[in-house]
């Protein structure tokens, strides 16, 4: 059974083939360090671009290989802040991230963090999917929703259908169209109820190793990105750790965790300053710093202008 009724031109009859080393290329210059292997054959049959949806960017990805993975190594050296919001088109896709295993087939949405290792199975089977790039940061902001990756929504249900035809809404929609931010909104919002569980902390992620720890600590500074008081110490002691070990353990992945709180709260400012462009705003540059979590706008300014070379008055002017 397929369901791409809205994106019936993304499904052409026949695929072209392409040596494995160029489709990698197209791949990785669109959605990072994902790194496929093809056991028998050197061509991949389908193709990697990318569209402009409402101001979101979206890949297409279809292929034949064995594997796609991205593992800690690839994460370390090419850090990513988006979700990536998947509806399978063509075929099935196995997904493993967060001691989680789905299966998706047509019709099918799930939502997978690019700053988690994840493995995709295809076995050699062409799969054809969409991945609209989401701001993680802006997803995960809403305090009011818990959202939780790596869960499969069925194409029956009818959040999924409504993902589908926000998507499929936003690729007919021009980013600079007065509809386009209203849209994007619409699509972060839908996503999160989508994607929204009740409870506290349960991931099926094991303690009693660094990549186990680091994810769980990921996770929690995801859910607790603008408390006060979200610090080293903290996250130690919700672990379940000293503060040493915790600090051990960034220090083995190549950075700390004072530093790795500060990037995700400047990508969410960053985020929240590119949806409020070319609109009429009443909340200043200092307002979204201090929510996010920033108490001194000298120090925000001056770790901004590091992180993106260019101050926060330029992604609004832009």
């Amino acid at each position: 059974m397929q369901h791409h009724a809205e994106f019936g031109a993304l499904v052409p009859a026949r695929w072209p083939a392409h040596a494995l080393d160029e489709w990698t290329a197209q791949l990785q210059s669109i959605c990072g360090n994902f790194n496929p292997c093809r056991a028998e054959r050197a061509s991949v049959t389908g193709g990697a671009r990318t569209m402009d949806a409402g101001g979101l960017e979206l890949a297409q990805v279809a292929n034949d290989v064995d594997v796609i993975r991205r593992d800690i190594g690839d994460i370390r050296t090419d850090y990513g802040e988006n979700l990536f919001l998947l509806l399978q088109l063509e075929g099935t896709c196995g997904i493993e991230q967060r001691g989680r295993q789905s299966i998706i087939v047509p019709g099918d949405c799930i939502l997978v963090d690019s700053s988690s290792p994840s493995i995709f199975h295809f076995g050699g089977r062409f799969s054809n999917h969409l991945s609209v790039h989401l701001p993680r940061q802006l997803i995960f902001a809403d305090k009011s929703v818990r959202v939780e990756v790596s869960r499969r929504i069925e194409a029956e249900d009818p959040m999924s259908a409504m993902l589908r035809a926000v998507v499929a809404k936003l690729l007919k929609t021009h980013a600079g169209d007065r509809q386009a931010r209203h849209l994007r909104e619409l699509l972060f919002s839908a996503t999160r109820q989508a994607f929204a569980v009740e409870g506290e902390l349960d991931e099926p992620v094991p303690l009693d190793s660094a990549g186990g720890r680091l994810e769980i600590v990921h996770i929690l500074i995801d859910r607790h990105l603008t408390d006060e008081n979200l610090t080293p110490q903290w996250l130690a002691d919700k672990v379940g750790i000293s503060l040493r070990t915790l600090q051990e353990d960034f220090s083995a992945a190549g950075t700390t965790v004072t530093s790795l709180i500060r990037m995700r709260r400047l990508h969410l400012v960053h985020e929240q300053l590119t949806q409020m462009k070319n609109t009429a705003n009443a909340i200043t540059i200092a307002e979204v710093a201090y929510s996010a979590g920033f108490n001194d706008i000298s120090y925000f300014n001056r770790c901004f202008r590091r992180a993106f070379d260019c101050s926060p008055k330029d992604i609004l002017q832009q």
